[in-house]
């Protein structure tokens, strides 16, 4: 008798402990990624300044495109942490470079998000689909490209500002490891870019994306 109910407590115990076991996911994505107009102030530059009211492009599927990677460590069955790298885009649209004598400006190369992210699910048991909601805080990270007409090129990359995000969105399990997923997620960075031939230019930008995308967890 009281083997038996300790092998009842043990298997009890083991499978609680199954149900509860940490999991990790990796997670990629691409989708359609816009972004709403943004004053961009350039201040010193080759020894003038511009206050420019941006309209920007996502043009998520030109080369490069827009796109995500994930990593998630699920603590338990409601709760996660992870890391995340974002490569959204935004170009100033034609009637702004004309309106203010620009050769280019844009982030095309990427206006990066690398971001540490914090997740809550909403798992059934009986549901193949499962409900999730992130949020996250990191560093913007874009590829600056800026130039007036006959004045200086800046070109490269730049750790510019903080970026705060939100996510929202829900899974479809297709077997134990691999399911797939839609979400919409919004990003606010602040940017503060040193440009060649002096002085900065200083944007908050936000993008808006739906995402779909696939994860495999071990």
């Amino acid at each position: 008798m009281i083997r038996t109910t300790t092998a009842s407590i043990a298997l009890t115990a083991a499978m609680a402990m199954s149900t509860s076991a940490a999991e990790f996911e990796i997670s990629a994505y691409t989708g359609f990624q816009t972004a709403p107009h943004s004053r961009v102030d350039v201040v010193g530059n080759d020894g003038g300044n511009k206050s420019i009211g941006a309209g920007w492009e996502g043009r998520s599927f030109e080369m490069p495109p827009y796109y995500g990677l994930r990593g998630t460590w699920w603590i338990n069955d409601k709760w996660g942490v992870g890391a995340e790298f974002n490569h959204a885009k935004v170009y100033a649209d034609a009637s702004t470079l004309t309106a203010n004598v620009l050769s280019v400006l844009e982030f095309s190369d990427g206006i990066n998000y690398l971001t540490v992210n914090g997740w809550r699910r909403w798992q059934n048991p009986n549901s193949r689909w499962t409900p999730y909601a992130g949020a996250g805080i990191g560093l913007s990270i874009p590829h600056v490209e800026y130039q007036a007409i006959g004045g200086s090129r800046t070109y490269e990359y730049q750790v510019t500002g903080a970026v705060v995000q939100l996510v929202g969105g829900v899974s479809y399990a297709i077997n134990d490891t691999w399911s797939l997923y839609g979400e919409y997620k919004g990003a606010y960075s602040m940017n503060k870019a040193d440009l060649v031939g002096g002085g900065t230019l200083e944007t908050n930008i936000i993008t808006n994306a739906l995402n779909v995308g696939v994860s495999y967890s071990f």
